[in-house]
């Protein structure tokens, strides 16, 4: 044998094993709540039949291996047969317990471990049995941390008399691991699996352990839960902040142009008469569409019948260009968020201009963003005015918040404007499936 090398004592083996087995435990649990079916099953408490069976397939699988590597190549912290099932039936109910036993059982018996089928079924009815008395709440609470409030749980027991559940669920285990233990050391590591202990120290880690197993997935699984639901709180949050802000634009659009049908009763009435009709058609297709996103295509649409309205009161004196590049056409965006812009360029900048003007709309792709732009050759804005419409105009401050609030900080609405010149309106909205948070 070389010099300096030596093999572990049975004792350093055993605390290896434990170690290890802790590590597997997590990693497993880590590696299968990643899965979206896996994690979606964990989110309810009332599951059907077909999610229970994938459950415990999903879990008994890997298991399996863990157990057919202990008998074939002795690597002994692969083995959950008795953490195993109680987990699944913890979770999961009495019966996906019992099939994850029965799956884990089975390499063992063919090796003859008599006992191992039995005792890994019973497991999984205990984890099953407590699911079904115990409050579904206390289940989720139990994590590896509970060892710092043990003495809490036990004087409130003792004192009060007052059941305990996490106390009882974090003894389950303990107790199926005595009784392992004693049918180990009664018939022998031949009828069924179990760690040999040499002493009460090595014997109360082992305890540990098998609780351990349990409690690591149960704290990881309850934190993707909570996650998982801190995301869907956050995405109701932003949907109703868009629709807020949706339904704030759709007034403020219809007061202006009411505005301007006022404005022309008395001089022009069969003009008015058009625009009511004009009006009453876009308000007609705004309230068969409730969708919260549309395609650039519809929203230059929506834009045309507005843009029809505000032709007729100017007559030949509003020229609108648009210079729209075709890939750009099917970008998803929100509703309703290029019509202010338009509106403002009519509004303080063509309207103040003496001899009407010019409106151009254009779009460009740049990199992994479509690019829009809303150009007049109006009277402009000081950097002053530009920061007034900002914050006191309702259409503008608008549209700079819904897409702040729908793509982040990032994507927000940019003013360019010159005294006499014109204005330039940018917003830039990134090309993906669907924006970020919201469905479209």
């Amino acid at each position: 044998m070389p010099v300096g090398v030596r093999f572990l004592s049975p004792t350093e083996v055993l605390l290896a094993t434990l170690v290890l087995k802790l590590a597997i435990v997590a990693t497993l649990a880590t590696m299968l709540v990643r899965f979206r079916q896996f994690r979606g099953i964990l989110l309810t408490e009332q599951r059907a039949w077909p999610e229970r069976l994938i459950f415990a397939f999903s879990l008994g699988i890997p298991l399996v291996g863990g157990v057919t590597a202990r008998l074939l190549l002795d690597y002994d912290a692969a083995d959950f047969s008795l953490s195993g099932p109680f987990l699944a039936g913890l979770i999961a109910g009495p019966y996906a317990g019992a099939i994850v036993g029965a799956m884990l059982g089975t390499p063992s018996l063919l090796a003859g471990e008599v006992a191992a089928m039995p005792f890994a079924v019973g497991c999984g009815f205990a984890g099953g049995g407590l699911r079904e008395v115990c409050p579904k709440a206390a289940i989720w609470h139990l994590s590896p941390l509970f060892f710092s409030d043990l003495h809490r749980h036990a004087w409130q027991l003792v004192s009060r008399f007052k059941f305990d559940w996490l106390l009882i669920l974090a003894s389950a285990p303990i107790g199926l691991e005595f009784i392992r233990l004693f049918l180990g050391f009664r018939f022998g590591p031949s009828v069924i699996y179990f760690m040999e202990p040499d002493n009460l120290g090595l014997g109360s880690l082992v305890l540990l352990s098998t609780i351990l197993s349990v409690a690591i997935p149960i704290k990881i699984w309850n934190t993707a839960r909570i996650e998982h639901r801190l995301q869907e709180q956050e995405k109701l949050l932003m949907t109703a902040r868009v629709e807020a802000l949706t339904n704030q634009i759709n007034p403020h659009f219809l007061f202006n142009t009411l505005t301007s049908i006022s404005s022309l009763i008395r001089s022009q009435p069969d003009t008015a008469r058009i625009l009511i009709a004009k009006l009453s058609a876009l308000l007609r297709r705004l309230l068969r569409s409730q969708e919260q996103f549309v395609t650039l295509r519809d929203e230059l649409a929506s834009i045309d019948e507005y843009l029809d309205i505000e032709s007729i009161r100017f007559g030949p004196t509003l020229v609108i260009k648009k210079d729209i590049c075709s890939d750009s056409l099917g970008l998803v965006m929100p509703n309703m968020v290029l019509q202010p812009l338009v509106e403002n360029s009519i509004k303080h900048g063509i309207e103040k201009k003496i001899g009407g003007g010019q409106i151009l709309i254009r779009s460009r792709r740049l990199n992994d963003r479509t690019v829009i732009e809303v150009i007049d050759n109006g009277t402009g804005m000081n950097d002053a005015d530009i920061r007034r419409n900002n914050s006191n105009g309702i259409g503008l401050r608008n549209v700079d918040e819904r897409l702040r609030v729908i793509y982040g900080e990032n994507y927000h609405l940019q003013l360019e404007s010159t005294p006499g010149k014109g204005t330039l309106a940018r917003i830039e909205i990134p090309e993906l499936a669907g924006p970020q948070g919201v469905s479209p």
